[in-house]
């Protein structure tokens, strides 16, 4: 609650919180007189401060100020108020109650909500009974009368801070949650759709050894059809905020594994995981039968990595079978050189941040000459991601990167294409 020396201070800082939806029936009582008002607070200083606010005012009249919810209605019955000033919390019912009410009596009457909780659950409840503005206890008492003004024009109140995003989180919120929870229920089925197989698609990049320009392995990338109004890694990314990740993984890892019969006999074939799913006993069932040695889990510098001792406890028997681990997006950022030093992986996968125009970057040259020398020490290799260019692969291989990937070299297709 708010002392009546809060109401009246003009300087004070706080401001309005609102969100309002613009009553559009062209009518304006402010048109036809002064504007009656209505108060409804169960805290009598208050409702005396508000009161007294609203007299000062010539262009106002003050109709009724109830301390309930149930007081409120019956007043706005008999007077039929222009604006209703309403306490968010007061007994009875509280403030959505009392506009519940006041609304379905005197349809004209335009609520604004007052209260000391600024939360969005109050707002929504609020907004939900037919409020057309909201204000927080402590808002300013110009800003008070210029929001009972505003309240009876149809038009609500605002401030000046209220960014455009608040205004569309807060005015028609709640169609728009209604909107948004349909959106994720429609997202959640296609996502379990492409889990059990419909419209994914599998295609493979190949990976070269630079020296001699003969391919070595294969990344398999998945797509998702026909929904491509999604990337693949947006499609990923939903399927991570609705729970569904490791399911969506396994699915394409499931997938991927079953084309190494369509792949030349001794290449690898590199399938993109989130650690929780390389570590799933159900990945580890769709191993059995697979030749371990030519499989491949990326590891990516997006994917977090909380615990990297039992991470690699528990990677540790897919290794011992043959698997390899790479590290994806190296030089990307400080996680992927984190998982480099943590994991101890077989491949270090250059960033293409660091290949992207190499041959006329100094800096890009003598980073991946480092990464390259690192690899060199700790017995990994390093793949250049992103070769696009001759200039870009003479570079690479000149500085001693033994393998890569890219447009240049081959651009990803079906499992059976020929490689160029």
């Amino acid at each position: 609650m708010v002392a009546s020396d809060d109401l009246a201070r003009a300087g004070d800082d706080r401001r309005v919180l609102a969100a309002v939806r613009p009553d559009r029936s062209g009518w304006h009582p402010c048109m036809n007189g002064r504007i009656r008002v209505l108060i409804a607070e169960d805290e009598p200083t208050v409702r005396t401060a508000l009161s007294e606010l609203i007299r000062s005012e010539s262009e106002f009249e003050l109709v009724g100020a109830a301390a309930d919810a149930a007081q409120a209605i019956e007043l706005a019955r008999v007077h039929h108020p222009d604006v209703a000033l309403l306490d968010v919390k007061m007994p009875g019912g509280g403030g959505a109650q009392a506009a519940g009410g006041i609304r379905a009596l005197c349809p004209q009457t335009r609520v604004t909500a007052l209260s000391a909780y600024d939360d969005r659950t109050s707002v929504l409840e609020m907004l939900g009974a037919g409020a057309v503005g909201y204000l927080v206890k402590g808002t300013p008492a110009v800003q008070i009368l210029d929001a009972v003004r505003s309240s009876a024009r149809g038009l609500g109140a605002l401030s000046a801070e209220v960014t455009g995003d608040v205004i569309r989180a807060l005015a028609g919120q709640l169609k728009r949650e209604e909107f948004e929870a349909e959106m994720r229920r429609y997202e959640a089925l296609h996502v379990r759709r492409l889990i059990q197989g419909q419209g994914l698609a599998l295609a493979v990049q190949p990976v070269f050894e630079l020296a001699t320009r003969e391919p070595v392995g294969f990344e398999a990338l998945a797509r998702f059809h026909p929904h491509g109004l999604r990337t693949p890694t947006r499609w990923f990314e939903r399927a991570d905020s609705l729970g569904l990740l490791v399911d969506l993984e396994l699915a394409v890892a499931r997938e991927a594994l079953g084309l190494l019969g369509l792949l030349p006999g001794n290449s690898f074939l590199s399938i993109n995981l989130s650690p929780a799913t390389a570590t799933s006993a159900p990945f580890a069932r769709h191993l059995d039968g697979v030749p371990a040695g030519r499989v491949v889990i990326e590891i990516t510098e997006h994917a977090p990595v909380d615990d990297y001792g039992t991470l690699n406890a528990a990677i540790q028997g897919l290794r011992q079978s043959g698997v390899r681990l790479a590290i994806d997006d190296a030089g990307a950022g400080f996680a992927s050189l984190q998982h480099i030093v943590r994991l101890s992986p077989d491949f270090i996968k250059l960033d293409i941040s660091l290949t992207r125009g190499i041959d006329a970057d100094p800096v890009r040259r003598a980073l991946a000459t480092a990464l390259i020398a690192f690899a060199s020490e700790v017995d990994a290799a390093i793949i250049a991601e992103g070769i696009e260019t001759e200039r870009e692969y003479e570079t690479l291989r000149s500085l001693g990167a033994p393998y890569g990937q890219g447009f240049f070299l081959g651009p990803p297709g079906p499992p059976s294409f020929e490689i160029p």
